[in-house]
């Protein structure tokens, strides 16, 4: 079993994501103080601008690349090897560019279908700079995931996390609301200085290649990249459109609420994945041929993600308002009531993606294409809906409804597949987790805010217990750090006796 290699890679990416949220921490309550509601609604539109012309400058070769690199490291062909990272990066160069530019030159009718006007002309040129520092920067993300170094994955992410917060910050301070762009720059800019730091450390042989060899070489990696591309291109236009609907029908500041509630909802749950990704997605697309062996990864990494989400998630909902208070303000009391059906979203998104990735590790191109088409058209039109039914907690309640959706179609679509079904340990974990988080859920529309507190807490202390027996029983304590292994004994949630008693998740 694999839950072993999971949870190691989850922990170390999971300890630069606690980093990261800490520093995001900081840096979400430093802007929201300094730009209010309404700014950091500005930062967001922004951000999805930026995000938007990235992923499709980008090609999607952040996310093919892993794929290619990882076969080919998988071929043992050094050549193989140089010849894929060596048109990976010139790729990523080129299409950086070629995306900047286009921003640059449309930057003034942007400007006027986001905001109906052209006062924010200059600010979406200036992210152009943005969108070419992103797309180089993933490019070496990319060879640094295919080769699996996590720790360098780790490391880089601390790095550009913690540069950019300070001179982000700095800038905001200083220039107010005028340094939302420049500050997204400035981000952006530190991402692809450390990414490139790590990605010199990789040793690749010296290889010529003739323009044939690289046509060959790029069209693999935008054949499956274009379908990333317009997957990304599907859920950043479709975020940027939420954003816009937000804007048009209620106002800036409530672009400002939802934008907290997004970034807040995918702290803890969003860096679960990204940490279960790092490491999944290349082992999975290693495997992607082998129906059995493809099943059973997918099911652990299910396991091992409901465990390590669920307590977090619970917790969340129980507090989001002293949540919401600390990471911004009291002005971001809207936020909370969008902020919670994010939070359940995000729970049913740990549960449905690995379950997704099937596609993506097999290059059905069709098939993920027109699941992503669909999925991200459904987000659109609930959203809108949701919006015009409900107001601002219309949005998060389309999120929602969107995820419960897309678990039952990606579900229905990979047992076709592969003959996916969910193992009986996943089984036993839905049939618990479900009804418990939608009792904490619940709880705060029938209890008081203090019983609903002391409600929700007891649920999370006991399945946080629950959560943290299972896996000790899923990895052995010797592979545990000495101060983990001290407390988990200490607490006993786990005895030296029982601890290699592994339950088979993988038999249905």
């Amino acid at each position: 079993m694999s839950h072993g290699q999971i949870l190691k890679s989850s922990a170390i990416i999971g300890g630069s994501s606690l980093v990261n949220a800490g520093l995001g921490i900081i840096r979400t309550k430093v802007m929201a103080i300094l730009l209010g509601p309404a700014g950091f609604g500005l930062l967001g539109v922004y951000g999805s601008i930026s995000d938007l012309t990235r992923t499709v400058a980008g090609l999607g070769i952040n996310s093919s690349g892993v794929r290619q690199i990882a076969e080919a490291v998988g071929s043992g062909d050094a050549q193989r090897i140089a010849r894929t990272i060596t048109t990976l990066r010139r790729v990523a160069f080129y299409s950086g560019a070629l995306g900047a530019l286009l921003l640059l030159a449309f930057s003034k009718p942007v400007s006027w279908l986001t905001f109906k006007d052209a006062q924010h002309t200059g600010s979406v040129a200036l992210l152009a700079l943005a969108v070419f520092f992103g797309d180089v920067s993933a490019g070496q993300s990319a060879l640094v995931q295919g080769m699996r170094r996590i720790s360098d994955l780790a490391r880089m992410s601390i790095w550009g996390a913690l540069y950019g917060t300070i001179f982000s910050v700095v800038i905001v301070y200083f220039f107010g609301e005028r340094g939302v762009a420049p500050s997204l720059v400035c981000v952006a800019a530190m991402g692809i200085l450390t990414s490139w730091w790590y990605a010199r450390k990789i040793k690749v042989e010296s290889v010529a290649l003739t323009v044939r060899q690289i046509m060959d070489e790029a069209s693999e990696l935008v054949k499956l990249g274009v379908v990333f591309m317009a997957s990304g291109f599907m859920t950043m236009g479709s975020a940027y459109l939420v954003r816009i609907i937000l804007l048009h029908k209620i106002d800036l500041e409530a672009v400002g609420f939802y934008q907290a509630a997004w970034v807040l909802g995918g702290f803890y749950i969003g860096y679960i994945v990204q940490a279960m990704g790092a490491d999944f997605y290349p082992r999975l697309a290693g495997a992607a041929n082998d129906n059995a062996e493809s099943n059973r990864l997918v099911n652990e990494q299910i396991e091992t993600g409901l465990l390590l989400a669920a307590p977090g998630a619970m917790a969340t909902l129980t507090f989001a308002p002293l949540v919401m208070q600390l990471f911004y303000s009291d002005k971001f009391g809207p936020s909370v009531e969008v902020f919670r059906w994010i939070c359940l979203g995000m729970m049913i998104r740990v549960a449905s993606w690995p379950v997704g990735f099937v596609l993506v590790a097999r290059g059905k191109r069709g098939l993920f294409f027109w699941a992503e088409l669909l999925s991200n058209l459904i987000s659109v039109i609930f959203a809108w809906v949701g919006v015009q039914m409900f107001g601002l907690n219309g949005a998060g309640i389309a999120f929602f409804g969107l995820y419960v959706l897309n678990a039952v179609g990606v579900y229905w679509i990979v047992r076709r597949l592969t003959g996916f079904r969910w193992s009986a340990a996943n089984r036993r974990l839905g049939f618990l987790f479900a009804p418990l988080t939608a009792a904490v859920f619940v709880g705060h529309y029938v209890f008081s805010d203090l019983m609903s507190a002391i409600f929700g807490g007891a649920i999370t202390l006991l399945v946080g217990i629950y959560s943290v027996k299972v896996l000790c029983t899923l990895i052995p304590l010797e592979r545990l750090s000495k101060p983990a292994r001290k407390i988990i004994l200490f607490l006993r949630l786990a005895t030296p006796n029982n601890n290699h008693k592994v339950a088979d998740s993988s038999n249905p």
